[in-house]
């Protein structure tokens, strides 16, 4: 590695990141052709996709926006998104990896850990020896994490964790789980490092879903599982603040790949309505399939929009941390595209079926597999419902007019 790409991003001159975030978006796109041919088999024989892992570090992109210093590449949420929206297009699965493993697991290690977990947790899953989730959804508490019944008490140096965790990403492939859990006596949520090589954890992958058949979903049981004292996660009592500023990477990171998705249903349409024949003539020309293609074209100039204003204002954020405001806006505007672009990409995925007609109700074409994986976008990382209150909550004042408190 040469001197200049040792360095920091901070210490970095502005020429020098310009061109290391250009060499990032190259090897994401190597990464995303070889594994296209990958992907689509997996997808055809309904089986989790092993090449995204040595595949991702053969490219350097298992820590796309985790420090320099900690083995990453120290990717601003600008570049990161860029890259996320690149990996969508292969399919919400393979882009879903990246979030669970970064967006959501790396994340909040980077934003709220201490040196030694930093030293502890980020190289090596930079280097692909880690693979990371965020354990917060559980079988009776998604919408609202207040309703979480996993527990943890302090036992010597030691605490004991029990509960189960439910539909995380990642789970069965994760030896490194950011786990959330409230105090047995009773009080605030604390947020804690899981190792799965431990003792005291069940894991069982969830293989009945509506799409995504080449990503790992999963759930796990925690049974009076031991973490070491140093394995909490910020100050006791702050996991409900952890757990909400890393769904605002989290909330990024799906819209970025929803317009992936978007990009690659418009491709998919625009080619195949070229040629296609019916009536004489493409159906390019026909006038309610333009109606399609403009509608789609209309959402992915939108979602492109959206994801990269609440990027900017993530790093804006970011190099302000004490300014409300900028804080405030980020998490806003990382909500706002969320939600415009999940339902974008919905709504480009069946216009895209629609135009390949029978061939786009088959899995052996993409539009049918986007139309599937993309709908879940509108439940993981904060449902329709909740972001819609979320948005209007913020319109109409602040927190005095949230829905429920």
């Amino acid at each position: 590695m040469q001197a200049a790409e040792q360095r920091t991003a901070e210490q970095r001159t502005p020429e020098q990141q310009a061109a290391e975030m250009r060499r990032l978006l190259a090897d994401v796109e190597g990464f995303c052709q070889e594994i296209r041919e990958h992907e689509e088999l997996c997808y055809v024989e309904h089986r989790f996709n092993h090449h995204v892992i040595p595949l991702a570090l053969k490219h350097d992109i298992l820590g796309m926006p985790v420090p320099v210093e900690y083995g990453g590449r120290g990717a601003d949420t600008v570049t990161y998104a860029r890259a996320l929206a690149r990996i969508g297009r292969e399919g919400t699965g393979v882009r879903t990896f990246f979030s669970g493993h970064t967006s959501i697991g790396q994340y909040p290690i980077m934003t709220w850990g201490n040196e030694e977990q930093k030293r502890r947790y980020l190289p090596p899953s930079c280097r692909g020896e880690k693979i990371m989730a965020f354990g917060l959804t559980e079988p009776d508490a998604g919408s609202n994490p207040l309703e979480m019944t996993t527990k943890y008490e302090s036992q010597g140096d030691q605490y004991a964790l029990n509960g189960v965790k439910y539909l995380i990403s990642n789970a069965g492939i994760a030896s490194t789980i950011v786990a959330f859990a409230y105090p047995k006596a009773g009080g605030r949520m604390s947020a804690f490092i899981i190792d799965t090589d431990s003792p005291g954890i069940a894991r069982e992958d969830l293989l009945a879903k509506v799409g995504m058949p080449t990503d790992n979903t999963g759930m796990f049981e925690l049974q009076d599982y031991r973490a070491p004292l140093s394995n909490m996660l910020g100050p006791e009592g702050d996991g409900f603040r952890i757990a909400m500023g890393t769904l605002v990477s989290g909330r990024i990171s799906v819209a970025s790949g929803c317009l992936g998705v978007i990009e690659d249903c418009l491709t998919e349409a625009v080619n195949y309505a070229k040629e296609r024949i019916q009536h004489g003539k493409p159906i390019a020309k026909h006038q309610l399939v333009q109606e399609h293609i403009a509608a789609i074209e209309m959402g992915r100039v939108a979602t492109e929009a959206l994801v990269m204003k609440a990027a900017e204002a993530k790093d804006a954020a970011g190099a302000d941390p004490k300014n409300l405001d900028l804080k405030a806006r980020s998490e806003l505007l990382a909500a706002q595209a969320k939600l415009f672009a999940a339902n974008a990409s919905w709504d480009a995925a069946d216009r895209a079926v629609q135009i390949l007609g029978g061939r786009g109700w088959s899995t052996l074409y993409r539009p049918g597999r986007h139309l599937m994986d993309t709908r879940v976008c509108r439940i993981y990382e904060g449902t329709d419902e909740i972001l819609k209150l979320k948005i209007a909550a913020a319109v109409l004042g602040g927190k005095e007019w949230e829905a429920y408190k």
